[in-house]
């Protein structure tokens, strides 16, 4: 693990940081200008079919010049670039025990299909590194990036080919020729050609091989990879593609603002919507519902509707019981769009008003919360892991004003160990094109900006402890916010549209029975 932590903890170097002008600069000059041809793609591709919703099929989901919605082409090329530049002189560096080759090559493969029972498919989510390098939404294709000594770049598709029957059971395929101009590729092939071609490019080049094979959910690529190289064991291209991914562009920036403001607003509408006699059940339909009304592409997550007692469990899903009048309902929710996800807590009163002894542990997380969010870039924030111990003893002191943590505690490490029992999760996570985004990126690297993270403390008391006031005992509540580190390196609550406080949650309800 130490080992790990600190390759991960110098990948800023090469992808981000002081360097990051240098390679993405170099990457920029030899990628060239465009053609003609490339300049006019959606005249090319105009009237053609494609596996994928296109700005010519689909106007009012993509707009004239992106390749998927909120992302033009040219960011998915250069972000081949900056990896196969990266990926060169990290090798140089860091590697030179195992190889002085300067020729790479790196693999990545797509998701495939999973089926549930005899063709009945589970919902279809893309690899995420492959889309990110691709924006690529079909299964069963493979990436393949080259870079020279030179450095000499190359992009390379594997496709399903063009196939009638096949698409008259399950959708239009993108096919090998319309791949390279859709894509940005140097080259396309039919996925049967993988072997071959990839024996032929080894044998020439005998590049240094990044994949990884855990990652894999094509087992071919795997079986060929180790055939032809020679190797049973690659180096993963994971923490490098996932430390670029740490750092939101511009684009991905506002593609995170509207998930953001998509969840929210329909939280918003839930919260006021929310009676005693409906289920959690319910509560989930009308999320998703609204959050999908409002064009996201689905729910970022299966949520957490927990009501009452059910909230004390972190992770409760099950989502089947009935609202009762006086409890409270913690719903943990997000939605996806366009490959970006949101990701909320909000825990408010089933009848539209707290009891007291609601109201005050609710102030005592709202308080802290807001003094997590404050604490970002500062003393005792500059890092997940800085704040998260922030949290831990904050939480300690405010439980222990109002009763629920021994006077006799008086130390830092005891008040943070009191707070800890309280709420045992961590108090953020990275959030981007996943929920919990970049996870081989420590939570101990300084906030920078084009991070985004969220920030949930929570306080979980189950009704069987008999160390605190009665009153208090069957109460969970969380509240989460999706935070970016915007470029002016200034907290940005990305989720701020959606309504926390006392006075306002209990006036959702009442505006919404007038």
């Amino acid at each position: 693990m130490l080992k790990l932590t600190k390759i991960q903890q110098k990948l800023g170097n090469y992808i981000h940081g002081n360097r990051l002008e240098k390679i993405f600069s170099y990457s920029t000059r030899n990628s060239g200008h465009l053609s003609e041809k490339q300049k006019n793609i959606s005249e090319v591709i105009n009237n053609q079919i494609f596996g994928q919703p296109v700005y010519s099929t689909h106007p009012h989901m993509i707009n004239k010049g992106d390749l998927v919605p909120g992302i033009q082409l040219d960011e998915f090329k250069q972000r081949r670039s900056r990896l196969l530049l990266g990926t060169q002189k990290y090798a140089a560096e860091h590697l030179k025990d195992r190889t002085t080759n300067r020729n790479h090559m790196i693999i990545i493969p797509s998701a495939t299909k999973k089926f549930m029972s005899e063709k009945i498919p589970y919902f279809f989510r893309q690899n995420t590194d492959f889309y990110y390098l691709s924006g690529c939404l079909e299964p069963d294709t493979i990436l393949v990036m080259t870079i020279d000594e030179k450095s000499n770049m190359k992009s390379v598709m594997f496709m399903r080919p063009k196939d009638k029957h096949a698409e008259l059971w399950e959708g239009s395929r993108t096919g090998v020729d319309l791949s390279i101009e859709l894509f940005g590729l140097d080259e396309a092939y039919a996925s049967d050609d993988f072997e071959s071609e990839i024996k032929r490019k080894i044998e020439c080049h005998k590049p240094f091989i990044w994949y990884d094979s855990k990652a894999s959910c094509l087992p071919n690529v795997t079986e060929i990879a180790k055939k032809l190289s020679g190797n049973s064991h690659f180096e993963s291209p994971l923490s490098l593609i996932q430390g670029m991914r740490l750092f939101k562009s511009p684009s991905e920036q506002n593609l995170m603002r509207r998930t953001c403001e998509i969840a929210s607003l329909s939280i918003n509408e839930v919260m006021g919507e929310t009676r005693p006699g409906l289920s959690e059940h319910h509560v989930y339909a009308m999320v998703d519902f609204k959050c999908r009304m409002r064009n996201a592409n689905h729910l970022a997550y299966p949520p957490v509707v927990a009501s009452g007692n059910n909230a004390t469990t972190i992770h409760y899903i099950n989502n089947t019981q009935l609202l009762k009048s006086n409890d409270m309902i913690l719903m943990d929710a997000g939605c996806e769009y366009a490959g970006y996800n949101s990701d909320i807590t909000r825990t408010w009163p089933v009848n539209g008003k707290f009891t007291e002894p609601q109201k005050i542990l609710y102030e005592v997380v709202l308080q802290l919360q807001k003094e997590m969010i404050g604490k970002l870039l500062n003393e005792g924030g500059h890092t997940l892991d800085h704040l998260f111990d922030s949290m831990c003893m904050a939480l300690g002191k405010y439980l222990q004003e109002i009763g629920l943590v021994p006077k006799h505690i008086t130390d830092v490490i005891g008040l943070t160990r009191a707070g800890y029992q309280f709420c045992p999760h961590h108090i953020s996570h990275y959030l981007g094109m996943d929920v919990h985004d970049t996870p081989l990126m420590p939570r101990s690297i300084r906030l920078l900006p084009g991070m985004v993270c969220t920030v949930e403390p929570g306080v979980y008391i189950s009704k069987d402890r008999t160390d605190v006031p009665e009153e208090f005992r069957g109460i969970g509540i969380r509240i989460e916010d999706d935070i970016l580190i915007n470029n002016e390196n200034k907290v940005e609550v990305l989720t701020s549209a959606c309504t926390k406080e006392v006075h306002e949650l209990e006036n959702l309800h009442k505006m919404k029975c007038i």
